[in-house]
């Protein structure tokens, strides 16, 4: 009986390892060919074959380096999205974290409706008021300035409460009672007490409000345009396989894409325990 239950397990097991090798070997494929293209040394703009016959860094360096810089000016469009990225990270953390501290550990009249409010409104996708804001932002001047683009992605920012104050739930209140009576103030346990014992959400907010704006291309699309100086790198990318240039730029896309997805990769692997806490703590309790 034992003997055959663990046959049994053996083969279900080996069954679920062998699909699950086959979806990651189907999940990588991509990335493993967007990597070795980048690097791709053969002739033609087009990939004739799945695997390079040789290396190069030629696409990297004609990245950086384009002969014209009114169509193809890719440092620039990495800088706007990293100066657009860092704000909006800044501003979303701060507002995501003050809301849930409010909404976790103080008691007001209205603040079963404001949780409800925001949890009904953070129902809807955001595309659907993206031609609203479009022409709000028209009619104040900013449409095709990263300003724009920094006040859209940390404005909304708050209604991502719901982890963060499923983190700060799980904290006692007798730290709050005890520096209260210490004299501390709300805005001193804030910041000296609670945020240094937040580091896991801290460092969840952070990564989500950084990956957010760095990787967007639909709003960002919709709001710079055809603002050239001011694309992002995602409306870059994309311009880089259009028809008029696909034929031209293509393997710089493939360099460009690997760029991009370098600096939330080594997040990522810096912070992994950090952001996999962050999200097992907050989901705790709501």
């Amino acid at each position: 009986m034992i003997k055959s239950f663990k046959a049994r397990r053996i083969i279900s097991n080996t069954v679920i390892y062998v699909i699950l090798a086959i979806l990651g070997f189907i999940w990588i494929t991509p990335l493993i060919y967007l990597v070795l293209q980048s690097f791709s040394g053969d002739p033609g703009a087009i990939p004739a074959h799945p695997l390079p016959e040789s290396f190069s860094l030629d696409n990297y360096k004609e990245l950086f380096y384009p002969e014209n810089t009114q169509y193809l000016d890719f440092p620039r469009w990495y800088i706007n999205t990293f100066v657009v990225a860092i704000f909006s990270c800044i501003i979303s953390t701060l507002s995501v974290l003050m809301v849930a501290y409010a909404f976790s550990r103080l008691r007001f009249k209205t603040r079963k409706k404001f949780i409800n409010i925001g949890m009904i409104l953070g129902m809807f996708p955001g595309f659907m008021t993206m031609i609203a804001i479009y022409y709000i932002l028209k009619a104040i001047g900013l449409t095709g300035q990263l300003p724009a683009l920094v006040i859209c992605y940390s404005s909304g920012a708050g209604l991502g409460y719901q982890i963060s104050k499923g983190f700060f739930d799980t904290i006692p209140r007798a730290l709050d009672e005890a520096a209260t009576i210490d004299g501390a103030t709300r805005n001193q346990i804030f910041w000296k007490i609670i945020l240094p014992m937040s580091k896991p959400i801290v460092v969840y907010t952070v990564l989500t409000a950084f990956i957010g704006p760095w990787t967007d291309f639909i709003l960002a699309k919709i709001v710079i345009f055809d603002n050239q100086p001011n694309y992002t790198v995602a409306i870059g990318l994309q311009t880089m396989i259009d028809q008029d240039h696909l034929n031209q730029w293509y393997k710089r896309f493939l360099a460009g894409s690997v760029l991009v997805a370098v600096p939330i990769t080594l997040l990522f692997l810096k912070m992994q325990k950090y952001y996999v806490g962050g999200v097992t703590a907050g989901g705790v309790k709501g």
